[in-house]
């Protein structure tokens, strides 16, 4: 059965410094869905004319990096570095370009129009929401633009400046995570959980994973590319999920056939809306099958 929708996958968003050539050059190889070419908060001030040089000798070169989406995190607008960045990537092949710590719609509409003026096309918007302002005003930035793809939060900073202490069940962020989630969803956007930075406990990265997922996020930044398996894989349905959607489906469409509209599936009432979630799963399944991929061993390539 074959879903009716299309679905870009967003289970990885990885974080690339641009002044360093050898995490650019290992970039092409890694299995991430999305990378993010950070001229930002990972490059040191004595560093981002060098990145922006790398960055543009890279994607001058090829653009090349398998299936992977191509983003730019730029330097805030109204910052010393962040119109020099859009003049570095105004012609360069992206995309999308993630626009750091957005607090409003009119900050991030004055964004849009300042990189559109540097751009000969319309690139896609993705935004940070990092901050107490962000999250209270998510529902807005939400609704301002429909270029605005994806919402990447940025739970380290947010964690900061909400004071709360960052243990493994994120307790303190969850008021956050479940407002940007609720702005988002109204808004049909894509929204991504923060990454986990403890690279050594491979249990504690797997339960922020699934804790995300669970919370409904599509996907997770990324910091380091040891993370990328489990973390697809946790984003990544797996049989017992495609078998569900499945069954939904098929029961939907009888129960429609026989004049009724909500199913009974396993002794459980399936109403009409789950067929989305159905459609959803099967398509981000076909989609991560067709990458090479499948839900044990990460990358089969």
């Amino acid at each position: 059965m074959e879903s009716s929708i299309s679905y870009r996958p967003r289970r990885t968003m990885l974080y690339v410094p641009t002044h360093v050539d050898r995490y650019m050059e290992k970039a092409r190889t890694l299995d991430a869905d999305s990378i993010i070419f950070d001229f930002q908060e990972s490059v040191p001030p004595q560093y981002k004319e060098a990145g922006r040089d790398i960055l543009r000798r890279e994607l001058s070169q090829s653009t090349d990096y398998n299936h992977s989406e191509l983003v730019v995190r730029i330097n805030p607008i109204d910052g010393e570095w962040g119109k020099g960045d859009l003049e570095a990537i105004a012609d360069l092949k992206i995309d999308a370009v993630l626009i750091p710590r957005v607090e409003s719609a009119a900050q991030l509409l004055e964004t849009i129009d300042v990189i559109d003026q540097s751009r000969p096309d319309k690139v896609d918007i993705m935004v940070n929401i990092e901050s107490p302002l962000g999250v209270l005003h998510a529902e807005e930035i939400c609704a301002a633009s429909d270029r605005l793809v994806a919402i990447v939060i940025g739970t380290t900073d947010l964690s900061n400046e909400l004071k709360v202490n960052q243990t493994k069940d994120r307790l303190g962020l969850l008021p956050s995570l479940s407002i940007v989630m609720l702005a988002g969803r109204a808004y049909k956007k894509c929204v991504i959980d923060g990454p986990h930075f403890d690279l050594k406990s491979v249990e504690a990265c797997e339960y922020s994973c699934r804790q995300a997922r669970d919370l409904g996020f599509d996907g997770k930044a990324v910091v380091h590319p040891i993370q990328l398996d489990y973390t697809n894989d946790a984003f990544t349905p797996k049989q017992v999920d495609i078998r569900r959607a499945k069954d939904i489906i098929e029961a939907i469409e009888k129960a429609n056939a026989e004049g009724r509209n909500v199913a009974v599936l396993d002794d459980r009432l399936i109403e009409p809306s789950l067929r989305e979630w159905a459609e959803r799963v099967i398509a981000l399944y076909n989609t991560v099958k067709e990458l090479g991929q499948n839900e044990l061993l990460g990358s089969v390539r």
